[in-house]
C-alpha cells in the first residue's frame, strides 16, 4: 500500500544539473527501500513515469471520459485526444497519424498483425526469424507455422559476437520469404542491429519486414521512413508512458489487411486494426510521455524537439553504459554479454556472477536499494545460447534518470556479493 511507503521530498528545478531536473519529474524517484533511495536499473522491462504522464491520464479519466464518435461533448474531446495521440506518436515514429495503431501490448499487436497477414500465406511460404529477438517477436510468427504451415527460418546468433549472423541472414531470404521479423535492439544483450538492411533484402525479394523497435525506441530516436519498414511495433512504458502498444504500419498494407474485426467497424486504417474499445487514458499517457521526451529537446517542431532530446539523452546514456560496462569488467567473477560499448547498442547490460544465480543476484541488490531484473527477459533463446537457461542473468539498463552515482552504487553492491 502507498500509505506505507516511505518518501524524500522532490529535488528542487532551481540551479541543478540537466539529470537533477529530469529526475525531479519522476515522483516514484523519491521512493526509499530499507531507508535509501532507490536505484531503478529496471528501465529495460518498464520505466518510471514523469508526473506529467500520470497527470494526463487522470485528468482524462476524471474529465473527458467517454467512448468515441458520439457529439456530446466528452465523447467529442476524447475523440480529439486520440487524435492528438496518433499526431503524437507519429512524430515520434516520422510516420502518418493514419499509420498509427494503438493496442494492449506489443505481443498482443504482433499476434494480431501475424494472425492478419497468415491468412494470405500457407505452405511454401517462409517468414525469418532471428535468435537473438525476444519471443514476442517469435511466437506470432511460430504460430502461424502450426496454423498456416509456413515454414520458419531461424537465423542464429554469433556467440563470439552476441549479434545476428548477417551472412545467414542474407542466405535465409530468398523469393519464397514473405516476411523478416527482426528486432532493432536485443533487450537481453543491448545489441543494436541493422534493421534498414535487413528491411532493404526483404524488399529486394518482394518481402514484407517488420520491426520490433520495443527495446530501441527508449534510446534511438525511430525513422520508419529511414527504415523503410513495413511495420514496426514499439511500447511506451518503456520510454516513460503507461503500459499500452503501438504499431505503425504502412496505410495502404493495413487496409490491405484480412483483420479479424465485428462488421460495424470501421474498415480505414488505423481503426480497422483497433478490435473493441481501446484503452484512452494509456492512449493519451503515450501522448504525453513523447510530449515529456520533446520537453527535454529544443526546436520549432515535436520532431525537431524530440530528434534534439534523443542527441543528448543518447550521449549521456552511452557515457554511462560504458561505465557500468568496464566497472563490471573489473569485478572478479563476473561476465558480461553483448557487443563493447563502441559497437552499436543500447545502455543495457546483462552479466553473471560465478556462484550466484541470477534470482540471488537481483534479491540480494534490492536488499542494497538497487533495482534489476533477473531471468530470461522473454529472450529464452538467447539466455538459453549463452548457457544460462535455468538460472538466467542479471540486466541492468539506464534511463534519462540514472546519475552516475547510481552506477557506482550497483557496481559496488556487485562487488560485495563477488
Amino acid at each position: 500500500m502507498t500509505s506505507s511507503l516511505e518518501h524524500r521530498p522532490p529535488a528542487p528545478i532551481g540551479n541543478t544539473s540537466v539529470v537533477e531536473r529530469i529526475r525531479s519529474r519522476f515522483p516514484a524517484l523519491s521512493r526509499l527501500h530499507r531507508g535509501q533511495p532507490i536505484a531503478y536499473f529496471d528501465g529495460p522491462g518498464g520505466t518510471q513515469v514523469p508526473a506529467s504522464v500520470a497527470d494526463a491520464m487522470a485528468d482524462y479519466l476524471l474529465n473527458h471520459n467517454a467512448n468515441t464518435h458520439w457529439v456530446y461533448p466528452t465523447s467529442v474531446e476524447t475523440d480529439a485526444l486520440l487524435l492528438g495521440a496518433r499526431r503524437a506518436l507519429a512524430d515520434f515514429l516520422n510516420a502518418a497519424p493514419e499509420e498509427i495503431v494503438f493496442g494492449n501490448n506489443m505481443t498482443t499487436l504482433t499476434f494480431h498483425l501475424a494472425r492478419a497477414l497468415g491468412r494470405r500465406w500457407g505452405a511454401g511460404d517462409e517468414i525469418v526469424l532471428t535468435e537473438l529477438d525476444h519471443h514476442a517477436n517469435v511466437a506470432p510468427w511460430r504460430a502461424l507455422e502450426k496454423e498456416r504451415g509456413i515454414t520458419i527460418r531461424l537465423v542464429p546468433l554469433v556467440r563470439e559476437k552476441d549479434r545476428v549472423d548477417v551472412d545467414a541472414l542474407k542466405a535465409a531470404i530468398n523469393r519464397n520469404t514473405r516476411m523478416v521479423a527482426i528486432g532493432a535492439a536485443s533487450n537481453a544483450l543491448g545489441t543494436i542491429t541493422d534493421v534498414a538492411s535487413a528491411a532493404r533484402m526483404a524488399h529486394e525479394v518482394g518481402a514484407l519486414c517488420f520491426v520490433d523497435a520495443v527495446a530501441y525506441a527508449p534510446h534511438n530516436l525511430v525513422d520508419v521512413r529511414a527504415i523503410d519498414c513495413d511495420f514496426l511495433a514499439c511500447s511506451p512504458y518503456k520510454f516513460y508512458g503507461p503500459h499500452t502498444g503501438v504499431l505503425y504500419g504502412r496505410r495502404a498494407l493495413l487496409e490491405a489487411l484480412d483483420a479479424p474485426k465485428l462488421m460495424p467497424a470501421p474498415d480505414q486504417a488505423p481503426d480497422r486494426m483497433e478490435t473493441g474499445t481501446q484503452n484512452h487514458e494509456g492512449i493519451v499517457g503515450a501522448a504525453a510521455a513523447v510530449e515529456f521526451l520533446a520537453s527535454l529537446g529544443e526546436g520549432s517542431t515535436r520532431r525537431a524537439r524530440l530528434a534534439s532530446a534523443f542527441a543528448q539523452l543518447h550521449t549521456e546514456a552511452d557515457r554511462l553504459g560504458r561505465r557500468l560496462w568496464d566497472g563490471l569488467g573489473r569485478i572478479k567473477g563476473v561476465t558480461r554479454y553483448g557487443v563493447d560499448p563502441g559497437s552499436p547498442r543500447t545502455p543495457t547490460v546483462s552479466f553473471s556472477l560465478a556462484g550466484r544465480t541470477s534470482e540471488q543476484m537481483a534479491t540480494a541488490l534490492a536488499d542494497q536499494a538497487v533495482f534489476v531484473s533477473h531471468g530470461d527477459f522473454y529472450a529464452s533463446t538467447v539466455v538459453e545460447r549463452l548457457g544460462f537457461a535455468r538460472d538466467g542473468l542479471v540486466r541492468a539498463g539506464c534511463a534519462c534518470y540514472t546519475t552516475e552515482q547510481e552506477v557506482d552504487r550497483l557496481l559496488a553492491a556487485v562487488a560485495e556479493l563477488g
